[in-house]
């Protein structure tokens, strides 16, 4: 029954459980123990030998068989390239030696050549070949061809290129390409590693940064020497950002692309030397004009930066936000306020890629904000049929790629932030959700008075909105209603949470949810924008409830007259 590897992942422990061999049903390892006697020989749980993993009917959780010999951050199993090394030949070698590189080079950082087939062409190329180690195994191969298509080994594991270089330094270099990682090896700086997949426009999928975090931990000192056009310098932001501010450099590659360009121009010492002389990134909380000149340059030119909106035509007209600040959500119990903010963050995803955190313990059972969400996606309800089918299998990728939910036996503000911090590293999240409040508390308080809680609670989320550039939603609920004359309850303001007035004064923004029984509408009405240019103070959007997706649909007809609204008459 046992084998060395399952989908070229090599085994470390076999069965680690020591559950019955080659039995396809048993005991959960997770959840057994802790049932009642009477029911801890049950067979919860599934096992599936061949993908080495488990399922429990009990607990719902799916757990792994094996342990393997890398051991990290992903759960994923990777292939591992089944590739014949061959050395770089001499029509390989000169073309290396134009662009500055010598073949002694070529033989350290193990650069072939081979045959491949090419998806952009559609047939087999002569391509150059960078492999990917990862201590003595291979990890990933690089493929270039004549026209500079490239190409990762297909379901293999993404990781940095030249990653064991860095392993005895506390300083490291990151570029964007193995030809820069090759032109520094040229120049005698042997501790840097390129990024697997270049960069684009949208960074927020560093999932190689999250295989190979381990290697950065203990770096003083990271220095970026990535590619002076738009997308390297959008990278530089996201690194700096997961990485930490305190620890990176930047180098200024003057008027070059990037550092192949740069030793071809300026040689192999001054390549070095404009190494040496990186620069740290800005004080934190410290600004000079010439810190701050890209951003005014293009105030100058453009005017106010345009904020993110969520995809919801009518509520973009009157709502948008920037990163690193915070929404307050209020609204009366079962008013939807957790889902318009399932709905925004899904949005922001759709837009921009933005990956989410929920700290959300009312929203348990985890699978049913999972399953929430997945409607949200989906744009429909899933039913028995779809199960592990094409929609179902996008679908749930999808979000477990893109949406995490923080599970604690017991929320504190400082876990949750410290957990957030984590997942802003590993995972690249943009948003946090904390739904709500009251149940994730500040349990380092200095004060009991409530006004002073709650604005040290509001600046310490502020302080992670600030230092990760994150986007971080909270979740209040009002703690007195009133009925008007008609007998319904009153629209809450901000003034209306537990700590009142620090609530309105401290947040950047504030959104109330409301919904009106007798209409079957709900409405979002915008109670603070601490920024003119995005949103309007006072403004509402209306929506009905579209039951199967489990989102709000903008509801024309409420706005057709510009009359009252039926609660207003």
């Amino acid at each position: 029954m046992q084998t060395e590897e399952i989908n070229g992942f090599l085994i470390d422990k076999f069965n680690q459980h020591s559950l019955k061999e080659g039995a396809t049903q048993g005991i959960c390892p997770l959840c057994s123990s802790d049932r009642q006697p009477k029911n801890r020989k049950a067979q919860c749980a599934s096992y599936d030998w061949e993908r080495g993993l488990g399922t429990c009917h009990n607990c719902d959780n799916t757990f792994q068989l094996h342990t393997y010999q890398r051991k990290g951050a992903s759960e994923r199993v990777y292939v591992r390239p089944e590739v014949k090394y061959k050395k770089a030949g001499t029509k390989v070698e000169e073309w290396f030696k134009s662009r500055g590189i010598s073949k002694q080079t070529l033989t350290d950082l193990n650069v072939g050549e081979g045959k491949e087939w090419m998806p952009q062409t559609g047939k087999e190329e002569n391509t150059i070949q960078f492999n990917y180690y990862m201590g003595d195994q291979l990890i990933n191969v690089k493929y270039r061809d004549g026209r500079k298509n490239f190409k990762l080994y297909k379901g293999a594991e993404k990781v940095f290129y030249n990653i064991n270089s860095v392993t005895n330094y506390n300083t490291c270099v990151i570029v964007e390409g193995e030809m820069d990682v090759l032109a520094l090896h040229e120049a005698g700086v042997k501790n840097v590693v390129s990024v697997p997949n270049g960069a684009t426009l949208n960074n927020n999928n560093l999932d190689y940064l999250d295989n190979c975090i381990d290697y950065f931990e203990d770096k003083e000192k990271v220095i970026l020497a990535l590619d002076q056009d738009e997308p390297g310098q959008r990278l530089k932001q996201e690194l700096v950002r997961r990485l930490g501010a305190e620890v990176c450099y930047i180098t200024d590659l003057e008027d070059c692309k990037d550092s192949n360009d740069y030793l071809l121009e300026y040689g192999a010492i001054k390549l070095r030397d404009a190494i040496h002389k990186s620069k740290p990134v800005p004080l934190e909380n410290v600004s000079t004009l010439y810190d701050i000149q890209d951003e005014l340059k293009d105030f100058v030119k453009n005017g106010f930066k345009k904020g993110y909106q969520i995809g919801l035509s009518n509520f973009d007209k009157v709502f948008s936000t920037y990163t690193g600040q915070f929404i307050t959500v209020t609204g009366i119990p079962s008013s939807g306020k957790s889902d318009f903010v399932d709905q925004m963050v899904v949005g922001y995803n759709n837009l921009y890629g933005w990956k989410t955190a929920f700290a959300s313990p009312e929203n348990a059972p985890t699978y049913l904000h999972a399953h929430k969400l997945m409607r949200k996606v989906w744009q429909d309800m899933p039913m028995p049929g779809d199960i592990d089918g094409k929609t179902w299998d996008k679908v749930t990728s999808h979000v477990n790629d893109n949406f995490y939910f923080i599970d604690m036996d017991k929320y504190s503000l400082e876990s949750v932030l410290r957990k957030g911090a984590e997942l802003v590293k590993r995972k690249g999240i943009k948003c946090l959700v904390i739904d709500p409040f009251n149940k994730i508390r500040d349990v380092n308080a200095v004060s009991d008075d409530v006004n002073r809680y709650t604005m040290d609670y509001l600046a310490k989320i502020e302080a992670f909105c600030k230092k990760y550039d994150v986007l971080v939603f909270i979740v209040a609920h009002p703690t007195k209603m009133y009925k008007g004359q008609d007998g319904k309850i009153e629209e809450p303001t901000m003034y209306n949470i537990k700590g009142g007035g620090e609530w309105y004064d401290a947040s950047y923004h504030g959104l109330l949810v409301h919904r009106d029984y007798d209409a079957k509408t709900t409405k979002v009405k915008v109670l603070k924008v601490k920024f003119q240019n995005l949103g309007e103070n006072g403004a509402e959007s209306h929506f009905t409830w579209e039951p199967r997706s489990g989102s709000f649909v903008p509801d024309e007809q409420a706005l057709e007259d510009g009359g009252p609204m039926p609660w207003e008459a």
